[in-house]
């Protein structure tokens, strides 16, 4: 069972959860927007096993501070802020969508501080049609301002994090979610194409792909980052 923790970093309070064998290498699994560290709770099993699992929820979103201050590089500055606080040197860095781009920005500005780095179902930062989103009814677990300030991002993003793909070090996982996710494959095949050592897998499962086919999902990455048992 994973323990619910908090750290202070920067003034920024994050919530995370841990679970998994206190001497264990350690593995950072990074929520899509508007989740948190719960949308992993159906694949957690499969980690804990192996790894020391830290699951924090972004600012912004769930148990975290909410700032009022968002961008995809205060997120990526949060997270190499956690690893130092928990005194995390070098880890295995695990991203989806949202929390994908958090990863390969931290895994291009920080490459030492990433082992092995898998994105589920990310674009590369490439130029998007822009959309207004539409704040859903009620209570929210997120920030809605978080939501307009990172997909203003997203759309059109800093042509400095395509350019930097290639800084990457670390050996790199695509899991793409194929035919059925709104995410253009062609996108993700791009970033394969520059990040030096990236492979990709496509699941049929569309952009959700841990949640919807948790059992492939977690059989392509064991297969990549624990080779010897496949």
């Amino acid at each position: 069972m994973a323990d619910h923790r908090r750290v202070d970093v920067g003034g920024i309070e994050l919530a995370y959860r841990v679970s998994g064998a206190a001497d264990a290498s350690p593995l950072v699994l990074l929520h899509a927007l508007g989740k948190d560290a719960a949308d992993w709770d159906g694949v957690l099993g499969a980690f804990e096993r192996h790894w020391r699992v830290y699951v924090p929820d972004l600012r912004g979103h769930g148990e975290s501070a909410w700032p009022g201050e968002y961008s995809l590089e205060l997120m990526r500055d949060d997270v190499l802020g956690f690893l130092d606080a928990l005194g995390l040197d070098r880890v295995t860095l695990v991203g989806h969508s949202l929390g994908g781009f958090v990863a390969y920005l931290l895994a291009e500005g920080h490459p030492e501080r990433v082992d092995r780095l898998v994105l589920e179902d990310v674009s590369a930062p490439l130029p998007r049609e822009r959309t207004v989103p539409v704040r859903p009814d009620g209570p929210l677990s997120f920030d809605w301002e978080m939501v307009l300030a990172v997909r203003k991002q997203i759309d059109d993003p800093d042509p400095v994090w395509l350019d930097r793909l290639g800084e990457i070090t670390s050996p790199t996982l695509i899991v793409a979610g194929g035919s059925l996710s709104h995410v253009p494959q062609d996108r993700i095949a791009e970033m394969a194409r520059r990040i030096p050592d990236a492979r990709v897998v496509t699941v049929e499962a569309g952009h959700l792909v841990h949640d919807v086919r948790p059992r492939e999902f977690t059989d392509a990455v064991l297969a990549f980052l624990r080779p010897a048992e496949g």
